[in-house]
């Protein structure tokens, strides 16, 4: 593990790849305010190592992380939350009111990961889920602000991709900690044009309404920069933000189309989604082999077709 897993920004704030599926995919920010520390999203039980050898690497005693801020409960965000408390003596967990439960009790989490991926797997990828005591949990409303040491933070309520989600405003270096609120930019898709950019509408509970009110929602602060949970900061939220409006209803419109039951509706998302992102990134000078394309889209992808099928039970129940 070379120290280019982590990245100074400015602002006292660091990008840290939390090594979870491939690099360049999840991030963890370390933020600092006087002589605290805090963490926003944390990756999972096996991210905890990079994490404490940031702090160690930066000199930052252990003691000195007051909070641990996760932008909602899905594993790959918050699946190391308690593994990372217990070395962490006086930090405190800021979560959404609606995912504290899982936080303290994470079976059902196990539960429902588990269904997915299969208990080996599940264990592969995730590692040990461990519960949060209830009284580190604080839980924050929308519109809560944190006053940290001069360094002001302000969470939202921003649902459509999950309901249990929070984004966090940063008006010390005028960004928005995003979660998975506003999409998905991966490096390797950088052109001329800028960073690309692209919904996740993973399971369970993706609201393409909710989402479109949510991104608007974050356009009305004073922001700057975006940090993305996948991956890293990017600049120009306004045309990120139509960008991710065109594509949310392209993939809706997708989802109302597709035929097929089981696994042919699956199997027939899947092709759709990866046709309209292939299509979006070569028309946004994206250079990279379809291959090597698909192969970077791979995971999301399907997570998002699962998602829609979701999406698509959901309303037919309705």
């Amino acid at each position: 593990m070379e120290q280019t897993f982590y990245r100074d920004l400015d602002q006292g704030i660091t990008v840290i790849d939390t090594g979870y599926h491939r690099p360049g995919f999840d991030a963890s920010y370390l933020l600092l305010a006087g002589d605290e520390a805090a963490f926003v999203d944390v990756g999972t039980a096996f991210s905890v190592p990079r994490l404490l050898r940031v702090l160690a690497e930066k000199n930052i005693p252990r003691g000195q992380v007051r909070y641990i801020m996760v932008t909602h409960v899905h594993l790959d965000h918050a699946g190391g939350a308690g593994t990372l408390l217990r070395e962490l003596p006086e930090a405190q967990l800021i979560v959404h009111p609606r995912g504290a439960a899982h936080m303290i009790d994470p079976g059902k989490l196990i539960a429902g990961a588990t269904a997915v991926y299969g208990e080996t797997a599940f264990r592969d990828l995730y590692g040990e889920i461990v519960a949060v005591p209830a009284t580190r949990v604080i839980e924050v409303s929308d519109g809560f602000n944190l006053h940290w040491n001069e360094r002001p933070l302000r969470f939202l309520d921003t649902p459509g991709h999950a309901r249990h989600h929070y984004s966090i405003y940063d008006e010390t270096s005028r960004g928005i900690f995003t979660g998975d609120t506003f999409g998905l930019s991966y490096r390797e898709f950088d052109s001329a044009q800028g960073p690309f950019i692209f919904p996740t509408t993973t399971p369970v509970q993706f609201e393409p309404a909710a989402l479109h009110a949510s991104i608007e929602r974050l356009l009305t602060l004073p922001a700057d920069w975006l940090y993305l949970t996948h991956y890293g900061r990017v600049g120009d939220p306004p045309r990120l933000a139509g960008r991710l409006h065109v594509l949310i209803d392209e993939f809706v419109a997708l989802a109302n189309d597709v035929s097929g039951t089981g696994d042919e509706r699956q199997r027939n998302l899947e092709v759709g989604l990866s046709e309209i992102l292939l299509q979006a990134l070569y028309v946004h000078g994206c250079t990279l082999p379809r291959a090597r394309v698909l192969e970077l889209l791979a995971v999301d992808v399907r997570l998002n077709a699962q998602g829609l099928a979701v999406w698509l039970d959901r309303q037919a129940r309705s």
